[in-house]
């Protein structure tokens, strides 16, 4: 048989392999974790910075990169395959109630049974039956069908937003997976059998229960229990909205966007998003004899500022006049400033902030004293005093806005009845089909990398290599605090990928094969190959007012 040349990305090592072999016939059975040291189980491979499973055929020489849970990649294709073993088993246990994953919590994945509550027995059924076919060791497997094939398979399987997303998207053949003998579709890498997925667990959770998988820390157990109400009531009214416009998939936006109802869309989602800042404004107001602080938080590109501002202006039309603090104003000292593990400045740590002097005049503004407020050169990383006094008269509320905004610990000193809490971040629950919801991270990445582009001048590549300290920095200090906040914000819009598949197409095409931020930037292609693009003259009617101008340029805020 012809060999052929594999490298391997991680040592440089050059492995000999006959052609046609698969990735498996090469692959390690544990890679170790540069930074921690530890040994994690291959899930799937990289080649040429292009995932693959591992049953992938090889024809031609390759660099090929083996990751574990440890590597994004390896966590999603671990998800993935999970769902698809939670999916086999409810088809065996309930056969005629379907399946859906809805929507991600903080502990995992919320799924539910079409029909009643599902019960703690039958979720004790469930797992059962999950555990079953990981001892079996199932192999999973992949076709590739035409679409109108696929299309007649998922509709007799009752997997009608399946089928729809196939029919928009107007593929002539789909890629379709199989376990133990049944179809579905996730749209990516997946573990060669079900023998891989030991660890996970179900949580009864509101009317059905939560998927879980393991821990980023150690994959041995699986995401601490959190039970976090508001954060799940904002996505149970976003997935409300969603019905109430008919577009709950990504097939049945398409639909209405190929059916020119692009404009009127748009509308409405804007009308809905005025109406939420005023009930918010509204809150605020009625509570004017004691709250006279307003606090926003929330993660990376939710559109905080945009808030802040819509939030303040709400607040105008109802008589009150908002004064903004900057929270980045109330940095320490260079030489002060903490450092991270690996030995660089932490301007995100809590302690990187002058905690003593914001609490000293906030108490001091909520007393009626005036108050001199810095401002921060972070050129030369320090201070600076130019007799820019404040002080608050009787309609006068402070509006701050930051990463530790939700933190208790940030102003332990003031009074918290005075202070009004907002998390504000983009939480769709708009999915692909019944098993593949949306991540609302890449939502969010998707935003920052067209809005940094465009005002900062920051590469797609750049952008993209930056998000995984980005994501530690919110799970570090914002994730952990949004239940405290009084008001949870949705900035999610239904148009928004539609008009971010526009922008932030073309940029992620100028990524490299070469480039160690190609996987994900194919990864976001992919994903944005199943949403019709919105038109010019279609993001033309989105008004300057809105949360998108803020990534996309024309706001008027």
């Amino acid at each position: 048989m012809k060999q052929i040349t594999i490298t391997l990305a991680s040592s440089g090592e050059k492995i000999s392999m006959e052609v046609g072999s698969t990735l498996a016939s090469i692959a390690p059975k544990t890679v170790t974790d540069p930074k921690t040291g530890k040994e994690y189980p291959v899930l799937a491979a990289l080649c040429d910075h292009k995932l693959k499973s591992l049953d992938y055929e090889v024809f031609a020489p390759h660099s090929i990169e083996f990751v574990g849970f440890n590597h994004p990649d390896g966590r999603r294709t671990y998800l993935r395959s999970l769902s698809f073993l939670a999916q086999r088993a409810a088809r065996t246990l309930f056969p005629d109630r379907k399946f859906k994953i809805n929507h991600s919590l903080p502990s995992g994945l919320y799924c539910k049974l079409r029909g009643e509550r599902i019960t703690d027995e039958q979720i004790m059924a469930l797992r059962e039956e999950m555990r079953r076919l990981v001892a079996q060791d199932l192999p999973f497997t992949m076709k590739v069908l035409p679409a109108y094939e696929a299309i007649e398979l998922f509709e007799s399987q009752n997997q009608d937003l399946k089928a729809d997303l196939i029919r928009t998207v107007g593929q002539f053949y789909c890629k379709v997976n199989y376990l133990d003998g049944v179809a579905d579709n996730f749209y990516g890498a997946l573990v060669p059998s079900t023998g891989y997925l030991e660890v996970f667990d179900l949580m009864p959770f509101h009317h059905g229960f939560c998927l879980m998988y393991p821990s980023d820390e150690d994959i041995t157990r699986t995401i601490p229990r959190q039970k976090q109400m508001k954060l799940t009531a904002t996505l149970k009214d976003y997935g409300h909205w969603c019905k109430t416009t008919g577009v709950v998939s990504v097939g049945a936006l398409n639909r209405r966007l190929l059916g020119g109802g692009a404009v009127e869309l748009i509308n409405l989602c804007e009308a809905r998003q005025e109406r939420a800042y005023g009930a918010l404004a509204d809150r605020i107001f009625a509570q004017r004899d004691r709250v006279k602080i307003v606090f926003i938080a929330g993660p990376s590109s939710s559109g905080k500022t945009s808030s802040s501002l819509r939030v303040a202006q709400q607040c105008k039309v109802l008589g009150l006049n908002p004064k903004v603090i900057e929270l980045d104003n109330y940095f320490v000292e260079r030489e002060r400033t903490p450092l991270d593990s690996d030995g660089n400045l932490d301007f995100e740590a809590l302690e990187a902030m002058d905690l003593e002097l914001l609490g000293q005049h906030l108490n001091d503004l909520l007393e009626g004293k005036e108050v001199e407020i810095p401002r921060y050169d972070f050129k030369q990383g320090r201070p600076f005093f130019e007799g820019n006094m404040m002080h608050l008269e009787e309609n006068d509320i402070l509006v701050m806005e930051g990463i530790h905004a939700l933190d208790p610990n940030m102003v332990p000193s003031v009074d918290q009845s005075r202070i009004f809490r907002i998390y504000a971040s983009a939480l769709t629950s708009l999915k692909l089909d019944e098993n593949c919801c949306i991540s609302t991270t890449d939502n969010r990445l998707l935003r920052r990398m067209v809005r940094d582009n465009r005002v900062r001048g920051i590469t797609p590549e750049d952008t993209i290599l930056r998000w995984p300290s980005v994501r530690r920095g919110e799970g570090k200090h914002i994730f952990p605090f949004q239940e405290n906040a009084d008001a949870q914000f949705n900035t999610a819009l239904l148009y928004e990928l539609p008009m971010l598949r526009y922008y932030a197409e073309p940029l992620l095409r100028r990524i490299l094969p070469s480039s160690p931020a190609f996987s994900e930037a194919r990864r976001l292609l992919k994903f944005l190959d199943f949403i019709v693009a919105l038109q010019p003259q279609e993001i033309e009617a989105i008004p300057p007012t809105s949360i998108m101008r803020e990534f996309i340029g024309g706001q008027t805020l």
